[in-house]
């Protein structure tokens, strides 16, 4: 899959994105193909679900023996010198983090994006199809609005829809089981 954008559209190099001022509202800046991306600063529903979501999925790792690292936000992942994501979280095994510069890690076991209803289109569609492209093995996408989970397997091609009385399941953990109902219990 080849991310592109439209000639007409002014485009960044990853030097200028980093060089660019932090913005003063708590928005954050994306780069995806060189074109900038802002979305919003977190609200409370999608900073509970984040901290409940790593409390959960961390438990389920320990329980099941998974070896590897959850990590928040300003946690990026880039590739090129043209596109940086930072995903809400991200699950690395110990296995892929060792394949790569700790300083420059290109790619992830797990992305997590907790939308909320002004970046949801952005999460689904542009978002997705990058983690896909840069070879992120699968990418969940927590909607604290409808209380569902959809997880995207891109290496298995699979996608599921996970609601409240459900268990969470992934291609990529295939031991981990987490009640879906205690991701939205408090949001």
């Amino acid at each position: 899959m080849v991310v592109t954008t439209s000639p007409l559209v002014k485009t960044y190099t990853l030097q200028e994105f980093w060089e660019l001022p932090e913005l003063p509202d708590g928005s954050k800046l994306e780069l995806i193909k060189g074109v900038l991306y802002m979305t919003p600063p977190p609200d409370y529903p999608n900073n509970q679900s984040a901290a409940d979501l790593h409390d959960q999925l961390g438990e389920a790792l320990k329980k099941c023996g998974y070896r590897g690292q959850i990590f928040f936000p300003r946690t990026a992942i880039w590739i090129d010198e043209d596109t940086y994501l930072e995903p809400d979280l991200i699950y690395l095994s110990d296995e892929l983090k060792a394949q790569m510069d700790p300083r420059h890690w290109t790619r992830a076991d797990i992305v997590v994006e907790i939308m909320s209803p002004k970046t949801a289109v952005y999460d689904m569609t542009t978002k997705s199809d990058t983690y896909q492209a840069m070879g992120v093995r699968e990418m969940w996408l927590v909607d604290t609005d409808v209380k569902q989970i959809v997880v995207r397997s891109f290496e298995a091609g699979k996608s599921a829809v996970y609601k409240p009385g459900d268990i969470l399941r992934s291609e990529v953990l295939p031991k981990i089981e987490i009640p879906v109902a205690t991701l939205f219990g408090s949001a």
